[in-house]
């Protein structure tokens, strides 16, 4: 089940595992915070999660929800992982695995098909001169190479019924850069939570959720603190170990 370089780590807060390698991009908080923040159904429905990677936002969204969960990643040794990572956890029939372009979410999927859509993109904007000096791999996962936010944000639009939930993590410095895109596509911000490293410092995490023609009224949620000194808050424990 293991290729040569990988190895099984557990998913936080969780009994399940995921297949990962250091010449890949391993999931950070970013993306369980991202599946721990998202709307769920509960029983029954479609959840879709682009640029998915090895897979970690939809094991975090199976432990929370019955519905059929849908991965979409570009890069087909990262969507091999995925795969084999459902088959490890015994997950074939919950969650499936698409090797696919996120630019081409409408030559692939059912228009209005999904409850919910999650992404945790690329951060990095491609710009001017900037060099991306990365293995291909990596720096598909962090640099706007494949897709871009506008891309992420315009697939989840046409996959979403309407009244379905879009939820992003991001960068703060992109905030205003994803609420333009999601009402650009009828999807109005509802829900914010921003991630602080510790209580002193700024943000260094947005999570964003969003209703497809949905009305104004943005909830601004209570600020995640990670550290208190050396130790995790309280608040992060609950919601990154669901202790």
């Amino acid at each position: 089940m293991l290729l040569q370089g990988e190895r099984l780590d557990k998913v936080a807060g969780s009994n399940l595992s995921i297949i990962q390698s250091d010449q890949t991009f391993a999931y950070s908080i970013d993306a369980v915070l991202l599946g721990r923040f998202a709307y769920v159904p509960i029983q029954k429905g479609r959840i879709l999660d682009l640029c998915s990677g090895n897979g970690i936002v939809g094991l975090v969204l199976s432990a929370r929800t019955k519905a059929l969960i849908d991965l979409v990643e570009v890069q087909a040794r990262l969507h091999d992982m995925a795969e084999r990572t459902i088959r490890v956890n015994q997950l074939e029939k919950q969650v499936t695995s698409l090797c696919f372009d996120v630019k081409d979410t409408k030559n692939n999927l059912a228009h209005s098909s999904y409850d919910t859509v999650t992404c945790n993109p690329p951060y990095f904007q491609l710009g001017g001169n900037k060099q991306v000096k990365e293995q291909r791999a990596l720096s598909v996962a962090r640099h706007e190479l494949a897709c871009t936010l506008a891309d992420v944000v315009q697939a989840g639009s046409y996959a979403l019924k309407y009244g379905g939930k879009l939820a992003l993590v991001h960068r703060p410095e992109r905030l205003a850069d994803m609420m333009e895109e999601m009402r650009k596509c009828n999807i109005e911000p509802k829900r914010l939570r921003f991630c602080h490293p510790r209580g002193e410092a700024n943000a260094n995490i947005v999570l964003l959720e969003g209703t497809k023609g949905g009305k104004p009224g943005l909830v601004c949620e209570p600020p995640l603190i990670v550290y208190n000194e050396d130790e995790y808050t309280p608040a992060f424990q609950r919601e990154y170990f669901g202790r």
